[in-house]
């Protein structure tokens, strides 16, 4: 595709994952009250789209329970800014093998694979403008650890987004993500154009150096919307380079705590120096209507809700 800077740029705010960080940060949210809270305040700051994930408001350990997304839904709806909702679909994916002599039987304490269905029920229920579909399985940092998307499942899982008119955000950790991304669209699972988050630097995805982060801008289809994203120091200059290529932005306590060194970020940190890049490249932060326009979403209630 012919790389032009963007002008017109929304930035994401990954408000908190499920990465093991609720105890290196205080600022790391983990109630359903705390990450509606923190995503609020994102919006505040700029972000255009609010990307959450939820965690056991106990433990800080990650979730898949609908009654905390559905509470995090209803308290970012009844704020008083208007924000793009993007919740995560990618839980349910998780297989952790034995070790490397005795792979079997899975460490059942740490797996959590279910099917296509029930990675939906949450998406299904809240009716978010936007859900991810993590477009591909990878060896996942840790050991033993492989998140896993099989095509089938994926295949499952896009139609049940499209069904439900919610715009699947495909995660591309490595270019054959992006390949079948795009079979996906030929086969008409998912519609065109499509919507792409670029997860660079992630263990054991594509590393975030330029060359490979421009394989995969180059891979994707010149009428599609892209966004990236690098993690720990790499964030700030990744919206930069992202902004530079002609993409948009991502943000947020996911993939870095740091503001400075030894400066601990919260996500309206982080959102106000990504707006504060942005502008000094001479480009302009767009608000979640004009996300909406662009990628044509509809904002609904969830389901239930009186209005």
């Amino acid at each position: 595709m012919p790389l032009a800077m963007n002008r017109e740029v929304f930035i994401t705010c990954a408000v908190t994952g499920a990465g093991g960080t609720q105890d290196r940060s205080p600022h790391v949210p983990r109630s359903p009250k705390q990450i509606a809270d923190s995503a609020i305040a994102a919006a505040k700051a700029g972000a255009a789209v609010v990307h959450c994930h939820v965690r056991d408001p106990e433990t800080g350990a990650p979730s898949r329970r609908p009654d905390y997304y559905r509470e995090v839904t209803d308290r970012i709806r009844d704020a008083e800014v208007d924000v793009v909702l993007n919740l995560t679909a990618g839980m349910g994916g998780d297989i952790v093998f034995g070790s490397a002599e005795a792979p079997f039987p899975l460490n059942d304490q740490a797996t959590d694979m279910v099917g296509a269905s029930e990675r939906m029920v949450h998406i299904d229920e809240c009716l978010p403008e936007i859900c991810t579909l993590d477009c591909g399985t990878m060896n996942f940092a840790e050991a033993d650890y492989v998140m896993t998307n099989t095509p089938g499942m994926l295949r499952a899982m896009g139609a049940m987004m499209t069904e439900l008119g919610v715009k699947p955000e495909i995660e591309a950790f490595d270019t054959g993500h992006l390949w079948f991304a795009k079979q996906l669209v030929s086969e008409g699972t998912l519609a065109s154009p499509a919507l792409v988050q670029l997860c660079m630097g992630v263990p054991w995805g594509a590393p975030n150096d330029l060359n490979t982060f421009m394989a995969m801008v180059n891979a994707v289809p010149e009428d599609w919307t892209w966004s990236a994203f690098s993690l720990g120091r790499e964030q700030m200059p990744y919206v930069a380079a992202s902004v530079l290529a002609g993409g948009n932005v991502r943000v947020g306590l996911e993939d870095n705590l740091w503001l400075d060194k030894g400066v601990l970020a919260t996500n309206a940190q982080l959102v106000e120096r990504a707006v504060t890049v942005i502008e000094n490249m001479g480009a302009r932060v767009i608000g979640p209507q004009a996300v909406r326009d662009r990628l044509g979403l509809e904002k609904r209630a969830p389901k239930g809700a009186s209005s």
